[in-house]
């Protein structure tokens, strides 16, 4: 019975009895329990992260999708301003050329009154010239005939009166 001087015999009875103190508290079923109590938060936190995880992908589709509502809406305000502006520009371009038109018009109807008021003008200018000569002619004429005719016989009719 050397054996029992051993000192590896007392740690092998002292680890013997300390299993069968623990069997007989049940600490093993209260391991067990904790360790199962603790794989049952996990698998809890698991599926609390799938949860998070499906949520945050919705949430990431949604955000998508409304990215690509804002990209489509910001091409059609782009396209409808590119349009507008086109309209815009083509008015524009129309409201001048009827503004230079009128403009052209006004100028032409000026130009036309001018040269309507320089004929008339070359006009009266040309028939006080005619009336002129004609009157110097006439003039010229009576003066001449005046002459002769301060004869006796042509002042008879003038005494007479």
């Amino acid at each position: 019975m050397e054996f029992i001087l051993e000192p590896e015999f007392w740690v092998a009875v002292s680890f013997f009895i300390f299993v069968g103190v623990v069997l007989y508290f049940g600490v093993h079923k209260k391991i067990a329990a904790a360790l199962d109590a603790r794989a049952a938060l996990i698998e809890k936190e698991l599926e609390e992260a799938r949860r998070l995880r499906n949520e945050a992908e919705k949430v990431l589709a949604d955000y998508r999708r409304k990215e690509a509502e804002a990209a489509n809406e910001a091409d059609s305000i782009i396209a409808l301003a590119a349009k507008e502006a086109e309209i815009f520009a083509a008015e524009t371009r129309k409201s001048v050329k009827e503004h230079f038109d009128r403009r052209m018009k006004l100028a032409e109807e000026k130009i036309a009154r001018a040269e309507a008021d320089a004929v008339r003008e070359v006009r009266s200018v040309a028939v006080d010239a005619a009336i002129a000569a004609a009157q110097a002619l006439i003039a010229e004429k009576l003066t001449r005939t005046g002459l002769r005719s301060s004869c006796p016989k042509a002042s008879t009719p003038s005494s007479q009166s």
